[in-house]
């Protein structure tokens, strides 16, 4: 079967979406005094959070989404969440190779605080099980479940950028990403009644 041509609509996501990206990379630019391996440690993290910010925010929208991009839902839904995993991936691989330690993926939990400063260190392996449930899902009954995780992926990451990240002193990037953690709950929140809905029509 042809795969159906993108709306208009779509072109108009599409758009916003770049413009997003073109805004973040701006900010981060204006907020970085000289070039450095360091730039790139910090994009990874924030186009990571992005990427996968994005496919769960779609995530409500299954019938609207696969329509106006002209494509099922789970191939755009994966386009944007495994691109991602692999940017938010590299931000602490890019770390690590630039401090020369691997203590940068060892979880801390020997103190509230310190546990929430490097709350990106677990948030990381749980979006890994949280991809682990996906790829097994006909296996794993709740990978549904363990996929919503991915909500907390998101607040551990939303956390520990506001504690430690440097870009996070910029208004405008601050202001971009409490909005994309807010419509992430908002997703949530809409997600379960969805979820609630079509259970009692059952």
């Amino acid at each position: 079967m042809a795969a159906k041509k993108i709306t208009s609509k779509g072109y108009l996501v599409l758009t916003v979406i770049i413009l997003l990206f073109i805004s973040i990379t701006t900010l981060l630019l204006l907020n970085t005094p000289s070039a450095s391996f360091y730039l790139f440690i910090r994009l990874f993290a924030l186009w990571g959070y992005t990427f996968l910010a994005i496919a769960t925010i779609l995530t409500p929208f299954l019938k609207e989404t696969g329509r106006i991009f002209g494509r099922p839902f789970i191939k755009i839904h994966h386009i944007f969440a495994f691109t991602g995993l692999g940017l938010i991936t590299l931000h602490p691989v890019s770390y690590s190779i630039e401090t020369m330690s691997a203590s940068v993926f060892k979880p801390v939990f020997d103190s509230w605080s310190g546990f929430w400063v490097n709350a990106g260190r677990p948030a990381i392996i749980i979006l890994y099980l949280a991809l682990i449930a996906v790829l097994l899902r006909k296996k794993i009954k709740p990978w549904r479940i363990i996929h919503s995780l991915m909500y907390i992926v998101l607040l551990m990451g939303f956390v520990h950028g506001n504690l430690v990240g440097t870009d996070f002193t910029n208004t405008g990037i601050l202001i971009i990403f409490s909005i994309l953690f807010g419509l992430a709950i908002i997703t949530f929140v809409a997600k379960r009644i969805q979820i609630y809905r079509i259970r009692k029509r059952k």
